[in-house]
Protein backbone atom coordinates (compact mmCIF):
# COMPACT_ATOMS: atom_id res chain seq x y z
CA UNK A 1 0.00 0.00 0.00
CA UNK A 2 3.09 2.35 0.47
CA UNK A 3 3.94 1.84 -2.68
CA UNK A 4 0.95 2.20 -4.32
CA UNK A 5 0.56 5.25 -2.32
CA UNK A 6 3.52 7.22 -3.12
CA UNK A 7 2.64 6.24 -6.95
CA UNK A 8 -0.71 8.27 -6.39
CA UNK A 9 1.18 11.01 -5.08
CA UNK A 10 3.86 11.01 -8.22
CA UNK A 11 0.84 11.13 -10.53
CA UNK A 12 -1.42 13.35 -8.40
CA UNK A 13 0.76 15.35 -5.64
CA UNK A 14 -1.25 16.34 -2.70
CA UNK A 15 -2.22 19.43 -2.01
CA UNK A 16 -3.23 21.13 0.83
CA UNK A 17 -6.96 21.35 1.52
CA UNK A 18 -7.44 24.65 2.08
CA UNK A 19 -5.54 26.69 -0.45
CA UNK A 20 -4.33 24.55 -2.48
CA UNK A 21 -0.84 24.68 -2.41
CA UNK A 22 1.21 21.35 -3.10
CA UNK A 23 2.34 19.64 -0.02
CA UNK A 24 4.29 16.82 0.90
CA UNK A 25 2.18 14.96 2.81
CA UNK A 26 -1.12 15.56 5.14
CA UNK A 27 -4.18 17.70 4.60
CA UNK A 28 -2.60 21.03 5.59
CA UNK A 29 0.67 23.60 4.56
CA UNK A 30 2.65 25.06 6.91
CA UNK A 31 1.33 28.35 6.44
CA UNK A 32 -2.35 27.32 6.88
CA UNK A 33 -1.78 25.63 9.79
CA UNK A 34 0.36 28.04 11.33
CA UNK A 35 -2.13 30.30 11.37
CA UNK A 36 -4.73 28.89 13.48
CA UNK A 37 -4.56 30.92 16.07
CA UNK A 38 -4.67 28.99 19.29
CA UNK A 39 -7.19 30.01 22.51
CA UNK A 40 -5.34 30.23 25.40
CA UNK A 41 -6.07 31.96 28.71
CA UNK A 42 -7.87 33.64 29.90
CA UNK A 43 -11.07 31.87 29.25
CA UNK A 44 -14.35 31.40 31.42
CA UNK A 45 -14.03 27.76 32.53
CA UNK A 46 -17.66 27.40 32.15
CA UNK A 47 -18.75 28.34 28.72
CA UNK A 48 -15.25 28.82 27.70
CA UNK A 49 -15.37 32.02 25.92
CA UNK A 50 -12.08 33.72 25.64
CA UNK A 51 -11.15 37.70 27.26
CA UNK A 52 -9.59 39.69 25.20
CA UNK A 53 -8.65 41.80 28.42
CA UNK A 54 -8.94 42.38 31.97
CA UNK A 55 -7.87 39.42 34.38
CA UNK A 56 -5.16 37.52 33.38
CA UNK A 57 -6.44 34.00 34.49
CA UNK A 58 -9.32 32.14 33.98
CA UNK A 59 -12.15 33.18 35.53
CA UNK A 60 -15.97 32.79 35.22
CA UNK A 61 -17.50 35.28 33.40
CA UNK A 62 -20.42 38.05 34.03
CA UNK A 63 -22.94 35.96 32.02
CA UNK A 64 -22.47 32.52 33.64
CA UNK A 65 -22.58 33.55 37.00
CA UNK A 66 -25.94 35.43 36.36
CA UNK A 67 -27.27 32.82 34.20
CA UNK A 68 -25.52 29.31 34.29
CA UNK A 69 -25.80 27.39 31.26
CA UNK A 70 -27.75 23.82 31.19
CA UNK A 71 -24.20 22.45 29.94
CA UNK A 72 -21.27 21.91 32.24
CA UNK A 73 -18.50 22.68 30.34
CA UNK A 74 -17.39 24.20 26.63
CA UNK A 75 -13.88 24.22 25.21
CA UNK A 76 -12.03 24.77 21.99
CA UNK A 77 -8.68 24.33 20.28
CA UNK A 78 -8.81 27.80 18.23
CA UNK A 79 -10.28 31.43 18.18
CA UNK A 80 -12.59 31.94 15.08
CA UNK A 81 -10.02 34.63 13.16
CA UNK A 82 -8.03 34.82 10.46
CA UNK A 83 -7.54 31.71 8.16
CA UNK A 84 -9.29 28.86 10.08
CA UNK A 85 -12.51 31.45 9.98
CA UNK A 86 -12.05 31.64 5.85
CA UNK A 87 -11.79 27.47 6.37
CA UNK A 88 -14.80 26.96 8.23
CA UNK A 89 -17.09 29.07 6.01
CA UNK A 90 -15.54 26.95 2.90
CA UNK A 91 -16.66 23.69 5.05
CA UNK A 92 -20.02 25.22 6.01
CA UNK A 93 -21.11 27.73 2.99
CA UNK A 94 -19.34 26.50 0.14
CA UNK A 95 -20.04 22.66 -0.36
CA UNK A 96 -16.57 21.54 0.42
CA UNK A 97 -16.97 18.09 2.92
CA UNK A 98 -13.85 17.42 2.12
CA UNK A 99 -12.21 19.77 4.57
CA UNK A 100 -13.69 18.00 7.18
CA UNK A 101 -10.39 15.83 6.51
CA UNK A 102 -8.12 18.58 7.68
CA UNK A 103 -10.34 19.69 10.64
CA UNK A 104 -11.93 16.64 11.94
CA UNK A 105 -8.29 15.46 13.12
CA UNK A 106 -7.23 18.51 14.65
CA UNK A 107 -10.51 18.68 16.94
CA UNK A 108 -10.52 15.00 17.82
CA UNK A 109 -6.43 15.63 18.56
CA UNK A 110 -7.35 18.46 21.19
CA UNK A 111 -10.64 16.05 22.72
CA UNK A 112 -7.82 13.57 23.49
CA UNK A 113 -6.13 15.92 25.10
CA UNK A 114 -8.19 17.85 27.02
CA UNK A 115 -11.12 15.70 27.46
CA UNK A 116 -9.57 12.35 28.25
CA UNK A 117 -10.65 12.31 32.28
CA UNK A 118 -14.44 12.18 30.71
CA UNK A 119 -15.41 8.45 30.66
CA UNK A 120 -18.30 6.52 28.98
CA UNK A 121 -18.79 9.72 26.36
CA UNK A 122 -22.08 9.68 23.91
CA UNK A 123 -20.63 11.91 21.21
CA UNK A 124 -23.69 13.91 19.94
CA UNK A 125 -23.12 16.61 17.00
CA UNK A 126 -25.16 19.79 16.78
CA UNK A 127 -28.07 18.93 14.25
CA UNK A 128 -29.18 20.66 11.51
CA UNK A 129 -33.23 20.79 10.73
CA UNK A 130 -33.94 18.59 7.72
CA UNK A 131 -34.96 21.10 5.33
CA UNK A 132 -30.84 22.87 6.06
CA UNK A 133 -29.38 19.44 5.73
CA UNK A 134 -31.41 18.67 2.20
CA UNK A 135 -30.02 21.91 1.26
CA UNK A 136 -26.26 21.75 2.04
CA UNK A 137 -26.33 17.44 2.03
CA UNK A 138 -24.16 17.02 5.15
CA UNK A 139 -24.39 18.38 8.31
CA UNK A 140 -20.31 19.76 8.98
CA UNK A 141 -20.34 19.08 12.79
CA UNK A 142 -21.56 15.48 12.10
CA UNK A 143 -18.61 15.43 9.64
CA UNK A 144 -16.42 16.49 12.56
CA UNK A 145 -18.00 14.44 15.28
CA UNK A 146 -17.14 11.42 13.66
CA UNK A 147 -13.63 12.57 13.87
CA UNK A 148 -13.44 12.99 17.30
CA UNK A 149 -15.44 9.41 18.13
CA UNK A 150 -12.84 7.48 16.58
CA UNK A 151 -10.35 9.66 18.19
CA UNK A 152 -11.93 9.18 21.44
CA UNK A 153 -13.52 5.69 21.15
CA UNK A 154 -16.51 6.38 21.70
CA UNK A 155 -20.25 6.26 21.03
CA UNK A 156 -21.81 8.37 18.12
CA UNK A 157 -25.53 9.23 18.19
CA UNK A 158 -26.73 11.80 15.55
CA UNK A 159 -30.18 10.90 15.63
CA UNK A 160 -31.86 11.02 18.92
CA UNK A 161 -31.15 14.85 19.21
CA UNK A 162 -33.18 16.80 16.35
CA UNK A 163 -33.67 20.00 15.46
CA UNK A 164 -37.26 20.86 15.42
CA UNK A 165 -37.66 24.29 14.14
CA UNK A 166 -35.57 25.41 10.62
CA UNK A 167 -33.92 28.09 12.41
CA UNK A 168 -32.52 31.56 10.96
CA UNK A 169 -28.72 31.45 10.05
CA UNK A 170 -27.08 33.04 13.56
CA UNK A 171 -24.73 35.24 12.02
CA UNK A 172 -25.41 38.67 11.92
CA UNK A 173 -27.97 38.61 14.45
CA UNK A 174 -27.31 40.29 18.23
CA UNK A 175 -26.78 38.23 21.45
CA UNK A 176 -30.78 38.48 22.27
CA UNK A 177 -31.77 37.66 18.48
CA UNK A 178 -30.09 34.34 19.18
CA UNK A 179 -31.14 33.04 21.97
CA UNK A 180 -35.26 34.04 20.32
CA UNK A 181 -33.75 32.67 17.72
CA UNK A 182 -33.02 29.00 18.68
CA UNK A 183 -35.22 29.00 22.05
CA UNK A 184 -36.73 25.46 22.33
CA UNK A 185 -35.96 24.89 18.77
CA UNK A 186 -34.61 21.36 19.72
CA UNK A 187 -36.00 17.89 20.87
CA UNK A 188 -34.63 14.51 22.22
CA UNK A 189 -36.30 11.66 20.26
CA UNK A 190 -35.18 8.89 21.76
CA UNK A 191 -35.02 9.26 25.81
CA UNK A 192 -33.65 6.17 26.62
CA UNK A 193 -30.66 6.96 24.03
CA UNK A 194 -29.36 9.92 26.43
CA UNK A 195 -31.22 8.73 30.23
CA UNK A 196 -28.14 8.88 32.12
CA UNK A 197 -25.06 9.34 29.59
CA UNK A 198 -22.71 11.88 29.55
CA UNK A 199 -22.91 13.78 26.34
CA UNK A 200 -20.22 15.39 24.28
CA UNK A 201 -22.08 17.79 22.09
CA UNK A 202 -19.65 18.90 18.71
CA UNK A 203 -19.62 21.88 16.89
CA UNK A 204 -18.04 23.70 14.22
CA UNK A 205 -17.98 27.23 15.99
CA UNK A 206 -20.00 29.09 19.27
CA UNK A 207 -20.55 32.73 19.27
CA UNK A 208 -22.93 33.43 22.26
CA UNK A 209 -23.28 29.95 23.04
CA UNK A 210 -26.88 29.73 22.50
CA UNK A 211 -27.66 26.87 20.22
CA UNK A 212 -24.99 24.55 22.63
CA UNK A 213 -27.26 26.48 25.19
CA UNK A 214 -30.60 25.13 23.89
CA UNK A 215 -29.13 21.73 23.01
CA UNK A 216 -28.28 21.38 26.36
CA UNK A 217 -31.61 21.89 28.05
CA UNK A 218 -32.68 19.51 25.44
CA UNK A 219 -30.82 16.88 26.97
CA UNK A 220 -31.06 17.87 30.68
CA UNK A 221 -34.87 17.84 29.66
CA UNK A 222 -34.26 14.49 28.44
CA UNK A 223 -32.77 13.17 31.83
CA UNK A 224 -29.17 12.90 30.59
CA UNK A 225 -26.57 13.28 32.75
CA UNK A 226 -23.51 15.85 32.65
CA UNK A 227 -23.11 17.98 29.20
CA UNK A 228 -19.75 18.80 28.07
CA UNK A 229 -19.38 21.36 24.89
CA UNK A 230 -16.72 20.89 22.11
CA UNK A 231 -16.18 23.24 19.18
CA UNK A 232 -13.41 23.92 16.36
CA UNK A 233 -13.48 27.47 16.90
CA UNK A 234 -14.35 30.51 19.47
CA UNK A 235 -15.55 33.58 19.03
CA UNK A 236 -13.80 36.55 21.21
CA UNK A 237 -15.43 37.36 24.34
CA UNK A 238 -15.15 40.82 25.92
CA UNK A 239 -14.98 41.35 29.90
CA UNK A 240 -18.43 40.86 31.17
CA UNK A 241 -20.28 39.02 28.34
CA UNK A 242 -20.29 34.84 27.76
CA UNK A 243 -19.44 34.23 24.03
Amino acid sequence: MSLLRKFIDLLYPPRCLLCRTFIASGSLCDTCFSSFKKLVTPVCPICGGPFLNGIQEDHVCEECLRNRPFFDSASSPYMYDGRIMDAIHQFKYQGKPHIAKALGPLLASFAKERLSGLRGLLIMPVPLHPKRLRQRGYNQSLLLARHVSAGMRASLDFMALRRTRDTKVQTGLRRAERRRNVNSAFEVADRRAVRGKTVLLVDDVATTGSTLNECAKALRKARSGNVHCLVLARAPKEVGSRQ
